[in-house]
């Protein structure tokens, strides 16, 4: 399958379907760029702007026929406040710092590995190992960065991201599970809408927002976002907390 984009000729794959991990007795494909040509730093910022993500070498998209739960979120980060609800996971949690590393540290691992077999045991990440966790964060054509939040001198949780022209994508978070009492995903989002602003970046992509799953609907809390389905973006407004 060939498609352009914005001028740029691009080839695409469709996998066999296979068993959704986010919506029990459904089934899932995926449209998966497989050109190697060119300049993939570029193509995939106009992936990613047609809802298309990354993961370790392969950028994909759901390309599921009768289903259209998964849809691409980005956040308007120039423009989010936080809710009250934000604002006092951002009050829980003023003592942590962050910092922002460029190379994969040696005390991610073990972090990552505490957090998938805590909170993610029944996942297809499970279980955890060094080449798994190697293989989904690395990539050759791109050069990830991790954010980092510390407690004194404890890491607490990273943020792997990539950069690009006016945006940051989160790839994925991981975050010491004993400290889900202080909400440490959402605060973690909120850090690279943080991020996102120092760097004057537009937006924030959190990947795949599922409405019908319980694990992956929380993205839909920071306002003003956007979701990308019948190929564009369409805005939500922030509710009233």
């Amino acid at each position: 399958m060939a498609v352009t984009t914005d001028k740029l000729l691009m080839k695409f794959g469709v996998t066999q379907a296979f068993d959704c991990n986010y919506i029990p007795e459904q089934k899932e494909q995926l449209l998966v760029y497989v050109d190697d040509e060119g300049n993939i730093n570029k193509q995939y910022e106009q992936l990613i702007k047609a809802g298309f993500r990354r993961s370790g070498e392969q950028i994909y998209r759901p390309h599921c026929v009768d289903c259209d739960a998964c849809q691409s979120l980005r956040i308007l980060s120039q423009q989010y406040t936080p809710s009250r609800s934000q604002k006092r996971i951002i009050n829980k949690n003023k003592a942590l710092h962050t910092e922002v590393q460029t190379e994969i540290q040696d005390n991610y691992y073990p972090l990552y590995a505490r957090y998938i077999e805590q909170r993610h045991s029944d996942g297809s990440m499970f279980p955890p190992s060094v080449s798994q966790f190697q293989n989904f964060v690395q990539c050759s054509w791109n050069k990830a960065l991790f954010l980092e939040a510390w407690d004194v001198d404890n890491l607490v949780a990273v943020s792997v991201i990539d950069e690009m022209t006016d945006a940051i994508s989160a790839l994925y978070t991981f975050f010491e599970p004993n400290l889900s009492h202080r909400s440490m995903g959402s605060y973690m989002i909120i850090q690279l809408i943080h991020h996102a602003n120092l760097l004057s970046k537009s937006f924030v992509y959190l990947g795949y927002q599922v409405d019908r799953c319980n694990k992956m609907n929380y993205k839909q809390n920071y306002y003003p976002h956007e979701r990308f389905y019948q190929n564009k973006w369409h805005l939500k407004v922030k509710k009233t907390d």
